[in-house]
């Protein structure tokens, strides 16, 4: 059965948004200092052959990612290439500049789901959408957590987890750290 990998940026308080509900914690890093997570960055989009996306993420993503190039993003084309799925109720099309377009799918994301992850194929990866994240986190859909743990601290935000999932134990399966400051985190559901 392929994995459902759930991957977010979150301050060291455990927001994934500020107070203003904007993601500038994390957004304003040079090429420069992503070079060595962009590479790593490029080597799991190796190992997933779906990305799965909110409809606000979606909308964020579609302003940049399909004209982004790779002398300045190393992932853009692997990123453009791969499978896109939008979760939304409001969308009718979700256009990805001159790629494939996403596929659409409404109605109940955690039934959705399900099936995705009986399907053959890759790892499916959830970028950002946290609705849908927590909403997937509730019916324990998320086998993987790669959380990019920055170093800032928000006081204030969205929360990454929550406050009605049960208790779960975490098993943490690798660490990074880069030069930026950030830490990555891989737990499993064990």
């Amino acid at each position: 059965m392929r994995k459902l990998i759930l991957e977010e940026w979150m301050s060291l308080d455990g927001y994934v948004s500020d107070k203003n509900d904007q993601l500038d914690f994390f957004t304003n890093l040079t090429p420069e200092q992503n070079k060595y997570s962009d590479q790593d960055q490029l080597k799991f989009l190796e190992t997933v052959d779906t990305i799965l996306l909110g409809r606000k993420t979606y909308e964020l993503f579609v302003d940049f990612w399909p004209t982004a190039t790779t002398d300045k993003e190393v992932i853009a084309d692997k990123l453009n290439e791969l499978d896109k799925i939008v979760f939304t109720n409001t969308l009718t099309s979700a256009p990805w500049g001159k790629w494939k377009d996403a596929e659409i799918i409404s109605g109940v994301a955690t039934d959705a789901i399900r099936k995705l992850k009986s399907l053959p194929g890759k790892n499916m990866v959830l970028w950002g959408s946290i609705s849908l994240a927590q909403a997937l986190m509730k019916e324990n859909l998320i086998d993987e957590y790669h959380i990019q743990l920055c170093s800032v601290v928000t006081s204030g935000g969205r929360p990454l987890f929550p406050t009605q999932t049960d208790f779960r134990r975490l098993v943490l399966s690798e660490v990074r750290r880069y030069n930026t400051g950030t830490v990555f985190l891989n737990y499993t559901t064990g």
